[in-house]
């Protein structure tokens, strides 16, 4: 094991904080940088802050989760987690009825500083955010490749109890091409958690702590599927 040289961020560009984004609040949806989501927008607050976003240059939006307590009241403007994720568009479709289909890919973790709620002409909120760094630093990045074996056995694991269909998306060889940081954010997007789970793993500051936890949730899940008492077969978002 080396040394470490001081925490350092993910590479990924960070704009001077604090900045203000639109905030897109969903109760079942947590992003995490470098992962990618679909997402389709049919509410008119949220067709208007596509619209507003696609107009402007910096395409981001600031996706955070509703908290549990206040799930009935998405038709309002119900409480958010303090600390959520920036994502960019990096790929929309505008349908003929208006709605959009998005590709949102997570660029930085963020942290709400202060909020503006919708007016008369804005009907989404918009929120001034700072950065909340990924912290990795030499020693985090060697205990993360040690780890990537056993955190793709697990995967494989879990993918003996998916639908066929979901199979091909499970299969560990698909992301051989990714590193290790970005194996472990994918897989907590992508894997079919608790959102609570979810936002506890993008809340870790350090993607070493994230691993662990994450390894943890499948071991779990692993268990349930195994002893027949999970809800049915692991899937992909």
């Amino acid at each position: 094991m080396g040394t470490s040289a001081g925490p350092a961020t993910l590479d990924c560009a960070v704009p001077d904080d604090p900045d203000e984004i639109p905030l897109f609040p969903l109760p079942q949806v947590v992003l995490f940088p470098l992962a990618t989501v679909p997402l389709f927008v049919f509410e008119p607050r949220y067709r208007q802050m596509m619209a507003d976003v696609l107009a402007g240059s910096a395409r981001r939006i600031g996706m955070v989760a509703v908290a549990e307590a206040h799930l009935g009241d998405m038709e309002g403007n119900p409480p958010v987690a303090p600390l959520g994720c920036e994502g960019e568009v990096a790929g929309v479709e505008k349908n003929p009825d208006g709605t959009y289909r998005v590709l949102l890919r997570g660029t930085r973790r963020i942290r709400i500083v202060d909020e503006q709620p919708p007016d008369r002409e804005r009907l989404y909120r918009v929120a001034r955010v700072e950065t909340v760094p990924d912290l990795v630093d030499v020693t985090d990045r060697e205990a993360l490749h040690a780890r990537r074996t056993e955190v793709l056995g697990l995967l494989s694991e879990l993918v003996q109890h998916t639908t066929t269909a979901h199979a091909n998306a499970f299969a560990p060889e698909r992301f051989d091409g990714i590193d290790d940081e970005q194996l472990v954010n994918t897989l907590a997007q992508a894997l079919d958690l608790d959102p609570h789970d979810k936002q506890l793993l993008l809340e870790l500051d350090r993607v070493r702590e994230r691993q662990h936890m994450l390894c943890a949730f499948m071991r779990f899940r692993i268990a349930e599927l195994e002893g027949g008492s999970g809800q049915g077969p692991a899937t992909m978002h």
